[in-house]
């Protein structure tokens, strides 16, 4: 039983990417990961959704691009 938990805890070898200045992987300390609940075309809202997020201590924010306009939407976020 011993071996089978010591074995279930081992950490998997990553490689490490970088993700707009964030390490992400290979060794590096767990990034703080939120997700937007917002529309992403919606850009004034998804900008204050992220700068609320950041301001609670997420590093990383992902959005949800499943349209045109939300893919459009991207730069212009990223920019503010």
């Amino acid at each position: 039983m011993t071996a089978s938990l010591s074995k279930k805890n081992q950490r998997h070898s990553t490689i490490a990417v970088d993700v707009d200045g964030v390490m992400v992987g290979g060794g590096h300390p767990v990034v703080v990961q939120s997700m937007t609940n917002t529309d992403t075309a919606d850009v004034a809202a998804t900008v204050a959704q992220v700068a609320a997020l950041a301001k609670a201590g997420s590093e990383m924010v992902r959005m949800t691009v499943d349209r045109n306009d939300a893919a459009a939407a991207v730069p212009k976020i990223k920019e503010k």
